[in-house]
């Protein structure tokens, strides 16, 4: 099993928002693995090892239920009582969102492994499909109708990642995803530390998903909200919440 820096696995997992961020909460000994505290930023381990972090600001097991949270709230989406299908869920902050909001199933996707929380990972409404690509969805893998689909995906672009998990969603449904400029925006767009600072080229990536999903038959864009949280490294990121026809 390959090792990796643990700062940098924090960031990763969407536990904290930057490098400078983690290596802060390590050396204020507020991040665990399991039966250990983790003293130093530049510890290797191994990919898969769960970690927490102790003292957070909000009640999700990472730092992006927030924004889903926000999402929830702004657009007046619920789940309660639907099967979802969470897309790049990572440590499972939209999953932990959704499951406290009524969510009576998630099926929780993600092309790595070992990152989910151990408490996600044990919860029966939970189906966890690791090393699972979600460009390659069928109703083979997921047989159940879906009612809300969410989306945090990193290191590839919403039209490359949605529309196998669109075609699962059942009449009716609905659907927030993350935007994220810095793997939508071509190479010219992106600063140091992959950083997408340009307003202008906020707004003609929205644009550009916005008339992307709305041209897809069935569907219906209800808006887009900039994430109240930035992502790593500081990257304004957008919620973009659409429908499926009834």
């Amino acid at each position: 099993m390959a090792k990796r820096r643990v700062d940098q696995m924090l960031v990763d997992r969407g536990l904290v928002e930057t490098r400078t961020r983690a290596q802060a909460l390590i050396m204020a000994g507020l991040v665990f693995a399991p039966n250990r505290r983790i003293d130093k930023p530049g510890d290797q381990l191994p990919e898969d090892v769960p970690l927490t972090v102790k003292g957070q600001d909000h009640p999700w097991v990472s730092r992006g239920g927030i924004k889903l949270a926000h999402g929830l709230e702004h657009f007046g989406f619920s789940p309660e009582g639907l099967t979802c299908l969470d897309v790049g869920a990572s440590t499972g902050g939209f999953t932990d969102v959704l499951l406290n909001n009524g969510a009576a199933k998630v099926y929780a996707v993600d092309v790595g492994h070992g990152q989910i929380a151990w408490k996600l990972r044990n919860d029966p409404r939970v189906v966890v499909l690791e090393k699972c690509n979600a460009r390659h969805l069928t109703s083979q893998v997921i047989p159940d109708p879906i009612g809300a689909l969410v989306c945090d995906a990193s290191f590839i672009g919403l039209r490359t990642v949605l529309p196998a998990a669109m075609e699962l969603c059942m009449p009716g449904a609905w659907a927030i995803a993350l935007i994220k400029p810095q793997f939508e925006a071509g190479r010219e767009a992106i600063g140091p530390k992959g950083v997408v600072r340009d307003p202008a080229v906020h707004e003609a990536v929205c644009a550009t998903i916005r008339d992307w999903w709305q041209s897809l038959e069935g569907w219906s864009v209800v808006g887009i909200e900039p994430s109240p949280i930035t992502g790593p490294e500081g990257n304004r990121e957008f919620l973009i919440a659409a429908r499926r026809d009834a």
